[in-house]
């Protein structure tokens, strides 16, 4: 009898959990062109807009069904004062960047622009609170300059700069990456700054804040360590970054294309890293959440390269190709099997900074791979994890041995089950055979999309923006509940089946 290398059992009657629609979120901060030219234009911009906001990119992104969006920052945020970005654009107060190319930030875009945004987009906005150069009085206010409706020195302001009534804000980070650009704390000073500050991040009427807490950068368990120890009662969630970056992240990370193949395995090497990090940290938080009431929220997450040449280092601009889609793919996989304990994840970033899902230059706009990839996922969001188990064969390379397939299901409210599969090798095909127990009798609709590519660096340019782009799929055979799949090298696939 001849041995399957690579096989996919799929669990259909058993439901291990729902995964968070907002582990599909994005993060978008004032960084290099994310905001500015890629989000924000001006009313006064040839550029198609709606009060200063790009109807192109706004259509895209709505496409995706992005459930959550994070501003505005990063390292921003801690030096971000958000009374400077409120009232009359003309009088806003201009600043240096510091953390990002030096250049004139001019407050054009503050709260109400973001929060218009996120009204268009039909999103929950996610806003990081600045406790770095902040203060606990500034946080405050902004929490009640949004969300109070009612007798109030900051919801007068706000209804004097044209906003009557409050917004539904849940999601309040309250500091970012505070052992870094954030004021380079120790956990224990950050713990008790936390509990200071969350005291009043106060609701108001009816609207209940799910607080946010600072968590670890990568593997720094000790953060995770004192933070659950000593401010886990007063937090909904802690947040986790980590980037995937082949190289040295200081010494040189790698190119985003035209980087040699071995680079390649490395890079999916890396990303599957994710898998244990949220593995470590989650047996952190079960000591003192057996429960799992406390979020883990993943809100700095994709891949990091070197800048393209000739761009501005600061910007963080950089090219995205078919291995970031793969990236892209395993690591919400991940997430997916955790969705016990995440419940959020933000890619960075969502528009010409880092791993985006667009890229503008004028007017001109076009779709990554990585977008594509996000297209074609959003059918997990809010649906119920199917038990999967997966046998794969190995995927040799010169940093070790990973396992070639990925693969995830789930079943969303109409009954559909959607398979998605990732192929890592770069060089390999794969037949893969997918069980799908508890559908011994049924009779099964399926239908495949693919998203693949020839070269290790394939990518969308604005003279060919539709290089990689998804595809009907259909390498697949089926014999009874069982289905038969040959999956191209470096390629992605989703499997949606019916059954009656």
């Amino acid at each position: 009898m001849k041995t399957v290398a690579n096989k996919v059992i799929v669990n259909t009657d058993l439901k291990e959990g729902t995964v968070n629609r907002n582990l599909y979120g994005h993060f978008s901060e004032h960084l290099g062109r994310c905001i500015y030219e890629g989000i924000w234009v001006g009313e006064d911009s040839p550029i198609p807009n709606t009060n200063g906001i790009r109807n192109d990119v706004v259509a895209s992104l709505k496409k995706l069904n992005i459930p959550v969006l994070r501003w505005p920052g990063g390292c921003f945020a801690d030096e971000y004062h958000w009374k400077d970005g409120i009232g009359p654009r003309e009088s806003r107060k201009r600043m240096i960047n510091t953390h990002w190319g030096g250049v004139i930030e001019n407050n054009h875009f503050g709260t109400h622009e973001f929060l218009m945004l996120c009204e268009m987009l039909e999103c929950e906005p996610y806003i990081s609170g600045n406790v770095g150069s902040g203060t606990v009085q500034e946080m405050s206010e902004w929490v009640e300059y949004m969300t109070s409706g009612g007798v109030s020195p900051m919801a007068d302001l706000r209804k004097q700069n044209g906003r009557e009534k409050p917004w539904h804000i849940k999601y309040f980070g309250v500091g970012n990456e505070n052992w870094g650009c954030g004021g380079n704390m120790r956990p224990e000073y950050y713990a008790d700054l936390y509990r200071q500050y969350q005291t009043y991040v106060r609701n108001y009427e009816d609207n209940r804040i799910y607080k946010i807490a600072c968590g670890p950068n990568g593997a720094d368990y000790r953060w995770m360590e004192t933070l659950m120890k000593e401010a886990h009662t007063k937090m909904d969630a802690i947040s986790l970054h980590y980037y995937t970056v082949p190289g040295s992240f200081w010494d040189g990370k790698g190119a985003a294309t035209g980087f040699p193949e071995n680079e390649w395995h490395l890079t999916m090497k890396k990303a599957l890293y994710m898998e244990e990090l949220i593995t470590k940290h989650s047996a952190i938080m079960d000591q003192y959440d057996p429960d799992k009431r406390v979020g883990l929220i993943v809100d700095e997450w994709g891949t990091w390269f070197d800048v393209e040449p000739g761009t501005n280092p600061g910007f963080l601009y950089q090219q995205n190709t078919i291995r970031d889609a793969l990236v892209a793919g395993i690591t919400l996989h991940i997430f997916q099997e955790h969705c016990d304990r995440v419940q959020m994840a933000n890619l960075a970033q969502i528009v010409n900074v880092l791993q985006s899902v667009i890229l503008t230059e004028g007017e001109k706009m076009l779709l990554t791979p990585t977008y594509h990839l996000f297209d074609l996922f959003k059918v997990h969001q809010d649906a119920a994890r199917l038990h999967t188990h997966s046998i794969s064969q190995d995927y040799e390379g010169e940093s070790g041995s990973i396992p070639q397939i990925s693969a995830s299901a789930t079943e969303d409210g109409q009954g559909r089950i959607h398979v998605s599969l990732c192929n890592v090798s770069h060089q390999d095909g794969a037949e893969v055979e997918i069980e799908l127990r508890g559908l011994e009798n049924k009779t099964l609709s399926i239908t495949g999309t693919g998203l693949s590519a020839d070269v290790i660096d394939a990518h969308n340019t604005f003279e060919q923006p539709d290089n990689v782009k998804p595809a009907p799929f259909q390498s697949f055979t089926r014999e009874g509940s069982a289905i038969k799949a040959k999956l191209a090298p470096m390629s992605v696939v989703l499997l949606e089946i019916a059954a009656e």
